[in-house]
């Protein structure tokens, strides 16, 4: 199974004496995804929302990168709140906001984030290895909280492995699919046509499909309404 299914800080890597968690996945993927994310932000402005920010590195990296919008780290697990707080400390930067405990299986987290200090309308919303280690409610709860605080010309961008009109891009990944389920019956990598289907339901439609490094790909959903 790959390594950020495993609950970070429990994985066997190192962990600072000020609770930073590392996440070895984020030292292979942190690069090319930001070049896509630079792509989509360019000459946006605002408040971007990372859903499951994990250790909290790929926050950092992004807000290193463009200090000029602010950056909402959000997880669930205390031991990822803590990381993410202390790579937020560690990075000294202005630009990111205290981490946010969200729920993305409660299809109202986006009320209980604006009302607990969150932007009116977000920028974009940012959520990678999440959506296929979780049960399907919790994709359900992220297209139906972006439907209603993203910005008219908002994005929800998606970074993962996924499948294509029921079939695997991948033999790794359809081995991956395989172990996830085996683990628990209501994860497994999710089926594009799927989230089509759920981000139409919520005001969404998919606007681009960015192919990346070990069989990853990045979905990008833009507001119809």
């Amino acid at each position: 199974m790959a390594e950020y299914v495993v609950e970070f800080g429990r994985d066997g890597r190192p962990v600072e004496p000020d609770g930073r968690l590392d996440a070895a996945a984020f030292h292979r993927n942190h690069q090319p995804i930001w070049a896509v994310l630079a792509r989509l932000l360019d000459r946006k402005a605002g408040n971007v929302l990372e859903a499951g920010s994990g250790t909290g590195q790929h926050m950092v990296h992004f807000a290193f990168q463009r200090p000029d919008l602010v950056w909402w780290p959000s997880d669930l697990n205390d031991n990822h709140l803590a990381s993410i707080a202390a790579w937020r400390q560690h990075a000294g930067l202005s630009n990111i906001a205290d981490a946010r405990r969200i729920d993305l299986s409660d299809p109202n987290w986006a009320a209980a984030f604006q009302a607990e200090g969150g932007p009116q309308r977000l920028t974009a919303i940012f959520c990678a290895n999440v959506i296929h280690i979780a049960p399907w409610a919790v994709a359900e709860g992220l297209f139906t909280g972006a439907g209603k605080v993203l910005s008219p010309d908002g994005l929800l961008v998606l970074y993962g492995p996924f499948k294509r009109d029921g079939r695997h891009t991948a033999v790794s990944n359809a081995v991956f699919d395989t172990s996830l389920r085996e683990g628990n019956p209501d994860w497994g990598v999710r089926d594009i046509s799927d989230l089509e289907a759920l981000a139409a339901r919520n005001g969404l439609a998919l606007r681009e499909t960015v192919e990346m490094p070990a069989n990853n790909m990045i979905l990008v959903f833009a507001r119809t309404v």
